[in-house]
């Protein structure tokens, strides 16, 4: 049996997807069936139920997703240890963050931390969502931040993981302006003069996101795709060039909203927008795996300051929620 093989099987699960999950495998679709194929002959019993859609696990792919996480996890403390890195990281939190959170709400957060919890040596993994919780679930990091939408979950087990809401933030469309705040573009376009989009790469969550906003607008917008990436930091100096509008969270456009170097697009349009919860993961510690005991102590301290009282972007004002780490998630 090949690790890549309970990968595999992790994200299937996760997805419910052949195709879904052969994206963000990075590999084909017969590919990727044929390694799922090949676990089950390795198991020799089926784990995916092929005559339902969506695809869905059998009973005994359910019993085997729980010992897929394990086992991942498992090989991944193993390679740590006898690489000599367990004990020499104890003293250091390390997080799995998606590119843009990693340079709009951590540096801030980390700030705020080191005033009032106290400075932490911290090691961040910057990664695509996907790639961030595959980190969680393989123990590749101690905490992890992402968005979350409830129509595009996060699928984490609540009996094995802790969830605090951080804050919230705005997704919605700029474009580049004139100095007195014009923008260039302006939603919705027509069928006749359709506005130039930057779109983010099929496989990039944000993208499922502005699906979202776009499959449920009222008032139909009218984009034609000019250019793609899956990088929001990407698409926004794009925009800056004036190549088209795009959709960003608000907090990476912040400086240049006050510098009058974008405007919103939207005209204040509010199905237009959609709004992101900000969440922080960690696998819930047991007697076997109790976990550093810094990260214990921070999380006790985020589910103290956090209250109820809805907030923005600003960590020191989020709302929490413990832990509920879920199949919807």
């Amino acid at each position: 049996m090949e690790t890549k093989w309970l990968e595999d099987f992790v994200s299937l699960a996760e997805t419910n997807s052949f195709s879904r999950s052969a994206e963000l495998r990075h590999v084909t679709q017969p590919a990727f069936s044929r390694r799922i194929q090949s676990l089950e002959a390795w198991l020799g019993t089926d784990l995916i139920d092929r005559t339902s859609y969506p695809t869905r696990l059998t009973h005994a792919g359910d019993v085997f997703y729980e010992q897929a996480i394990e086992m991942l996890g498992q090989i991944n403390n193993a390679r740590a240890l006898l690489r000599g890195k367990r004990t020499a990281t104890q003293t250091t939190v390390d997080f799995a963050v998606p590119h843009t959170l990693s340079l709009t709400f951590v540096p801030k957060w980390l700030t705020e931390l080191g005033t009032a919890f106290g400075e932490i040596n911290s090691r961040l993994l910057a990664l695509n969502v996907h790639d961030a919780v595959m980190t969680l679930v393989e123990s590749g990091c101690d905490l992890m931040l992402c968005y979350h939408h409830p129509r595009q979950p996060m699928l984490l087990d609540s009996s094995q993981y802790d969830m605090i809401t951080m804050g919230y933030e705005t997704l919605r469309a700029y474009a580049r302006c004139d100095k007195a705040g014009v923008p260039d573009y302006v939603l919705p376009g027509t069928a006749q003069a359709p506005l130039p989009f930057l779109t983010y790469a099929s496989n990039a969550y944000l993208g499922r996101l502005v699906d979202l906003i776009l499959n449920d607008a009222r008032i139909p917008l009218h984009f034609e795709k000019c250019y793609e990436t899956d990088m929001a930091e990407g698409l926004k100096m794009m925009a800056l060039e004036g190549h088209g509008v795009v959709f960003l969270p608000e907090s990476s456009v912040t400086r240049e909203l006050k510098q009058k170097q974008l405007a919103r697009a939207d005209g204040g349009v509010k199905e237009w927008e959609i709004e992101m919860e900000i969440r922080l993961y960690r696998e819930r510690p047991t007697v076997q795996r109790p976990g550093k005991l810094i990260v214990s102590r921070l999380w006790d301290y985020l589910e103290q300051l956090h209250g109820n009282a809805k907030a923005g972007i600003q960590p020191a004002s989020g709302k929490a929620a413990k832990g509920r780490k879920k199949k919807d998630t």
